[in-house]
């Protein structure tokens, strides 16, 4: 058996070596890397056209440090190690199922003889308020508060400040959203097609625009909802406000929309954010550090 999972973690280090490769030497339509780099062009675009604060520096405090962010959390991580080991994971922890229980097959509800769309926004939704909980445990829980510091350590906002998050932000939420996602049976396509939506989405809660929505503010994120979200000061005994990822909607069913009025200038943060180190490996290493 442990040849079996060697043989899966050398299969799937090569394979997502050759597809990093691959999506970087071949620009096609069909290409992550580049909807990357066009989605972050274009919203970024906006920000310099269209300023909500128009003081900030159009490249702003730490932007370099948030775009290699981008380029670490989407691919690096994944080069190194994360895409091999978490297949493994997958293959180890259905053995067990199928050991124990004698599970064989996850999928409880079978969403395949839904129409292509319906099997989208099912996907797109139950993902969503499954990363809602998700949000809220990491502000919640005080060791995952840790590695969450990492994304509210953006004293400027900006699209690129969407990507500066702990890689093991990107563990916990795969760990918590594999079983219900795997019990629906949905395929990596549709969570591309997904991603590409809610990357979008997140790139501009996160970007210096101004984008009201009228009616839909109630259904969707949006940056004059996000910024307070990253607020520096917070209403008194709150974890956090504004957890929605893509849907604002999760926010004012469980009572957790807080804007209680323009926040285009507010501090972000937290309390010693300004001691918080401005480096990828002191920002990433200080999670792991003992505070005295």
């Amino acid at each position: 058996m442990p040849e079996v999972y060697w043989h899966i973690f050398e299969s799937a280090f090569r394979g997502y070596a050759n597809y990093v490769y691959y999506e970087v030497l071949h620009p096609d339509w069909n290409n992550y890397f580049y909807w990357l780099i066009g989605i972050s062009g274009a919203v970024y675009v906006l920000e310099l056209v269209f300023p909500w604060r128009k003081n900030q520096p159009r490249i702003r405090e730490d932007f370099w440090l948030d775009f290699f962010y981008m380029f670490f959390n989407f691919f690096l991580f994944g080069l190194i190690g994360y895409a091999a080991v978490s297949n493994v994971a997958v293959r180890a922890f259905n053995d067990f199922l199928a050991w124990a229980f004698g599970i064989q097959n996850l999928v409880a509800i079978n969403v395949a003889a839904t129409p292509h769309w319906v099997q989208l926004l099912i996907l797109f939704v139950v993902r969503d308020f499954i990363q809602w909980n998700v949000h809220r445990l990491l502000h919640r829980v005080p060791w995952l508060w840790k590695f969450h510091k990492v994304h509210h350590s953006v004293r400027q906002m900006g699209f690129a400040a969407h990507l500066r998050f702990h890689f093991m932000e990107t563990i916990v939420y795969r760990t918590i959203e594999y079983l219900p996602l795997a019990m629906i049976g949905f395929g990596i396509q549709d969570f591309i097609l997904v991603h590409l939506f809610t990357l979008t989405i997140g790139h501009l809660n996160h970007a210096n625009i101004y984008l009201p929505l009228g009616p839909l503010k109630y259904v969707f994120n949006n940056p004059q909802m996000h910024i307070w979200h990253h607020a520096k000061d917070l209403p008194e005994g709150s974890y956090g406000v504004n957890y929605g990822l893509t849907l604002s909607l999760w926010d004012y069913l469980f009572n957790t929309a807080w804007i209680p009025r323009d926040g285009r200038d507010i501090k972000l943060g937290f309390s010693d954010v300004d001691n918080y180190p401005h480096s990828f490996f002191a920002q990433i290493w200080k999670p792991f550090r003992r505070e005295p």
